[in-house]
């Protein structure tokens, strides 16, 4: 079995190193970078599995390649921050990041927390092939990957949070199936998302309403009374 690849992306070549060695002690393969520009050259060569990824970068920062490579791939991401405050770790999740850690850590608890997201990723179900996709449709309603927003069977186009937008494309994903709100929480947004978003079900109720879907008997989103929530309609993707 191969070793699990972790990217460390940190302008620190000290931390780099010292990550690496503590990474390589317990069976992961590593490779640093130190900038946006050698993580995408990392990426390009082959196979990542997790990346740890600092806020604080040259050039393009952490939050925005987090935002980009998310827009594009599914690779679980933990956030380094210098900063610890609770707004700076809600941006990282908003951006799309699965876990956030404020320097300075003990690397045990990087090492745990690289476990439980790795641990979390495989046990999720596999979303469908929609990178690549530009629009997808939906009992009637259309998403328009690139501009991020929807457009109703009227011709009209809706805006959606970020959080929406996920949520949506989670669940277009996985047409027909019954995700639980662990799995959904999980596929969103990461561990902490339910501390900020205080619930998946708020996150649910304020999609149904952007897609006006009645909150009493829903047809596009259903609720599966003590396991989840299903989107209940034949998905077609357009590339």
């Amino acid at each position: 079995m191969n070793a699990e690849h972790i990217l460390i992306v940190d302008d620190d070549a000290e931390i780099r190193g010292l990550l690496a060695d503590y990474l390589s002690k317990y069976g992961y393969r590593t490779t640093g970078a130190a900038n946006g520009k050698e993580m995408a050259a990392a990426l390009e060569r082959g196979q990542v599995d997790l990346i740890v990824l600092d806020l604080m970068l040259p050039g393009e920062d952490g939050l925005t390649l987090c935002r980009n490579l998310r827009a594009r791939s599914g690779i679980p991401i933990i956030m380094l921050t210098a900063r610890g405050e609770d707004t700076d770790r809600i941006v990282g999740l908003e951006m799309g990041a699965d876990d956030y850690l404020a320097k300075p850590f003990n690397p045990r608890e990087l090492l745990a927390r690289i476990r439980v997201v790795l641990r979390r990723a495989k046990a999720l179900p596999g979303p469908a092939e929609i990178e690549g996709w530009r629009e997808i449709r939906f009992a009637g309603w259309r998403l328009d990957t690139a501009a991020r927003h929807l457009i109703s069977p009227e011709g009209l186009v809706v805006v959606l949070s970020g959080a929406e937008y996920r949520l949506l494309s989670v669940l277009l994903s996985h047409p027909n199936r019954v995700l639980s709100r662990d799995q959904l929480m999980d596929l969103c947004q990461g561990r902490e998302a339910a501390v900020f978003d205080r619930s998946m079900d708020v996150q649910v109720s304020r999609l149904r309403r952007r897609l006006r879907d009645d909150a009493k008997e829903p047809g596009i989103i259903k609720t599966v009374r003590g396991d989840g929530y299903v989107l209940a309609a034949k998905v077609e993707q357009v590339p």
